[in-house]
């Protein structure tokens, strides 16, 4: 079979099940709604007052008040939520969709709408007695830690007419920067050669490439995609300076000490916390640095370049076809919970899933909550385990959302530290079943595929990580030009990998290929990840450790972590965020991987 028969036997996702089309009559009786509730939302806060305390319409809230006011942002916040998630699928599988394009524009300025109103809550939450509400109202103690972040945030928010002219520009600002990315980066194609062949490919494809088990086809695919991004890498700086540029301002003008004070509070941890996992994991470079050596030598080569990273070794053992990615991970999955097994079947039975690459649709991986305990799960699949432990990571993320089923919007909203849990147990679920299950070159094989992803998160992401430092820092005086934004993106990569690169085969312009850098008011957009893993990690070895009655405390810690910060639903499970101790004692778990690969290429190559 091609590989285009092979793509057009991957489902697609159902969105009609939500609505019929962006043009059609349910969508316009939906949206219409929306803005209705909105309407009704601005007016119940105009009727009790809900101002910034500067305002003479500015009135103390009562607990039947600040009930009332938190059911109603819920109800607008649920259908927005939807229609989002909608909008967002349908442009992220065919950017070329001028109709859900047009929808999702519109969209967004009732998002403006909402974000102002947001504004004039935030203030009023932060000018009451919080805890006297949450003490006299049912519905405010079901949010309190809700109410407690935003009486936080209060203290970082500028005037209420710079709030609003903020949340205006947004859209045309940061947001259409934004926007352009996304557009540019789905619609990428370039040509290939392989084989004395060009053929012409969509960056998603381009990039799956990576994967090849031939070295010419990797440096072919690594060459086409390359030169892409230097022929857009005009606009796409453009993108980086003026979404860096608004974020500086921003920060500076609501009063936070810098970007990562920001990315702190979003993500419900603070500095000790972070500075703790940081510290730990620099520490580990130079056992993946052996890693990655010791690939190269069973490639053959003397350095890795760039395009040798995810370079198979030793014998899969099988293809990893689809339904063998989905059989697989049903099997695992019900091993460790029926709930978690029966979500798999169910998302594949209900269309959850969009599966293939193709023209026009998004590169990389997501899943978003739809409605209810519903979701959606972008992917670009190929026949290689790498995409298993996509499909595996994705599917954690609804499982959370399952477990959070039932809660309000403002209940759910999770930082991306504690979204990742969910995502890295369920990888690391399915990577143990195979390894226990693994012999010989299929052994290497299965240890390589782990420190792939591991070295990704620790080492790639950490250089994400000090690149986006080193971008806001420098922001902070001018733009940046391309030369600029490769070089220090080099000079990152070459922080964490070290020597064990070739230095002339980096990867200078992952600025470009990453969209986490171009996600509007959400900096640093990669530590989470690392959070993720080793958390993840860490209570994957609680689960091994003492299995009865783990998933029901489990599920009950994704079903909080809206409601508790990352430190508090940690203690939960004896763990000390703020101790490197728990971050060391993770990542000795890599290490230990990273000795048996070591090892194992010590004995094919005796």
């Amino acid at each position: 079979m091609s590989d285009a028969a092979i793509l057009d036997t991957l489902p697609r996702w159902d969105m009609d099940v939500v609505f019929p089309g962006p043009d059609s009559g349910e969508f316009a009786a939906a949206f219409k709604l929306l803005q209705d509730g909105i309407g009704a939302l601005a007016g119940l806060f105009d009727q009790i007052g809900v101002q910034a305390p500067s305002s003479p319409a500015w009135r103390p809230a009562s607990p039947d008040g600040i009930g009332r006011a938190l059911d109603a942002y819920n109800g607008v916040y649920e259908p927005f939520g939807i229609l989002m998630t909608y909008l967002s699928g349908l442009a992220a599988t065919d950017s070329r969709d001028d109709a859900a394009q047009s929808r999702l524009s519109e969209l967004q300025l009732a998002g403006v709408t909402l974000a102002q109103l947001g504004n004039r809550w935030v203030a009023w939450v932060g000018s009451q007695d919080v805890e006297a509400l949450i003490s006299a109202s049912p519905v405010a103690a079901d949010h309190a830690f809700y109410l407690r972040q935003e009486a936080h945030l209060a203290r970082h928010l500028m005037s209420p007419e710079e709030e609003a002219l903020a949340a205006a520009l947004s859209t045309s600002g940061a947001g259409a920067w934004a926007k352009l990315h996304d557009t540019i980066t789905s619609q990428i194609d370039a040509n290939v050669m392989i084989d004395g062949e060009s053929s012409l490919l969509p960056m998603s494809e381009i990039r799956n490439l990576a994967m090849s088990p031939d070295r010419a086809v990797r440096r072919a695919a690594f060459d086409a995609e390359t030169s892409a991004w230097s022929l857009w890498s005009v606009p796409l700086a453009a993108a980086m300076n003026g979404i860096k540029g608004a974020d500086n301002t921003l920060a500076d003008r609501r009063g936070w000490r810098d970007q990562l004070d920001v990315a702190c509070f979003q993500n419900h941890i603070d500095r000790e916390t972070l500075d703790a996992m940081l510290d730990a994991a620099r520490e580990t470079f130079p056992a993946f640095r052996r890693y990655l050596k010791a690939k190269a030598r069973l490639l053959g080569v003397e350095h890795l370049a760039w395009f040798d990273l995810f370079a198979p070794v030793g014998d899969p053992g099988r293809s990893w076809e689809w339904l063998d990615a989905v059989g697989l991970l049903e099997a695992e999955f019900s091993g460790f919970s029926g709930n978690l097994g029966g979500l798999m079947a169910r998302a594949v039975r209900e269309r959850w899933i969009d599966a293939g690459p193709r023209p026009g649709k998004q590169g990389g991986a997501y899943c978003a909550h739809l409605r209810g305990d519903e979701s959606r799960v972008l992917m670009n699949f190929t026949p290689s385990f790498d995409s298993v432990s996509t499909l595996a990571h994705e599917m954690g993320h609804a499982y959370h959302n399952v477990c959070a089923g039932g809660l309000t919007p403002l209940q759910q909203s999770t930082p991306m530290t504690l979204a990742e849990t969910a995502s890295t147990f369920c990888e690391t679920l399915v990577y143990e079943a195979l390894l226990r299950q693994s012999r010989g070159s299929e052994r290497v094989f299965m240890l390589d595929q782990s420190l792939q992803g591991s070295t990704q998160i620790v080492l790639d992401i950490i250089s994400r990580y000090d690149f986006e430092r080193s971008v806001f820092h420098a922001r902070q005086e001018r733009e940046l030009t391309v030369a600029e934004l490769c070089g220090m993106m080099t000079a990152a990569q070459r922080g964490t990998y070290g020597d064990s690169l070739d230095p002339d085969f980096m990867h200078p312009w992952m600025w470009a290929v990453k969209g986490h850098y171009y996600a509007d008011g959400a900096p640093f957009y990669n530590f989470p990840y690392l959070f993720g893993l080793l958390f993840g990690l860490g209570l994957y070895a609680r689960y091994q450790q003492e299995p009865e009655g783990f998933v029901p405390r489990y599920e009950a810690l994704l079903r909080s972590t809206g409601m508790a910060d990352a430190a508090t639903l940690a203690a939960g499970f004896g763990i000390d965020l703020r101790d490197g101790a728990f971050w060391r004692a993770s990542l000795a778990t890599i290490i230990s991987t990273i000795d048996r690969f070591d090892a194992a290429v010590d004995d094919i190559l005796a």
